[in-house]
């Protein structure tokens, strides 16, 4: 079982890029805002039951694929509500399970996460679509991205498309190629 956990700043392309990915790969794809959108619809974001049950959603998704042998990419946005030990748990829990995890980072510049944040198809699910947020909490974001732990493979998705860097991402993790279907 291989957990492929791939990060970036909002409007990297993680969704997108983990789509490509699971076409690529067959894996299951567990996104951030299946869970972050479900809970939000409950409790605010940031509050103390939304923090609690948010990580304990994905914990418990993590430890059934895992228990399972479920391969699958997960996308997360590092940002100051979520624990900074939040990856650490999770390598614990996967490895201890005798999985693999492979944190993925997603790049692009500034400029072109600035022209990205207000696209319509960011509405979809919660995501960060104000830009003056954006520029307000970009340091934050930076910190808390630099937390993390080291990623195994880095791509810029400033000049790429999704499916090129998907396909950057399988070849550089030598993750398995999904078996064709014949008709």
């Amino acid at each position: 079982m291989q957990l492929v956990f791939l990060y970036g700043p909002a409007a990297a392309g993680k969704l997108a890029v983990a789509e490509e990915l699971v076409a690529l790969t067959g894996y299951a794809l567990f996104h951030n805002h299946l869970i972050v959108d479900a809970v939000a619809s409950v409790f605010p974001f940031g509050s103390e039951h939304f923090i609690r049950l948010r990580e304990q959603f994905w914990m418990t998704m993590f430890r059934e694929a895992a228990e399972a042998r479920r391969s699958m990419i997960f996308t997360f946005m590092p940002e100051a509500s979520v624990d900074s030990a939040f990856p650490d748990r999770v390598r614990d829990q996967i490895c201890g399970l005798g999985g693999e995890l492979r944190f993925v980072r997603l790049t692009l510049r500034p400029e072109e996460q600035e022209r990205r944040i207000g696209n319509a198809g960011r509405a979809k699910f919660g995501k960060l679509r104000s830009l003056d947020l954006l520029r307000q909490l970009r340091g934050q974001f930076d910190r808390c991205e630099a937390a993390m732990p080291e990623p195994e493979f880095t791509i810029d998705t400033t000049c790429i498309s999704p499916a090129n860097a998907a396909h950057a991402i399988a070849v550089g993790l030598g993750l398995p190629a999904q078996p064709t279907r014949r008709e």
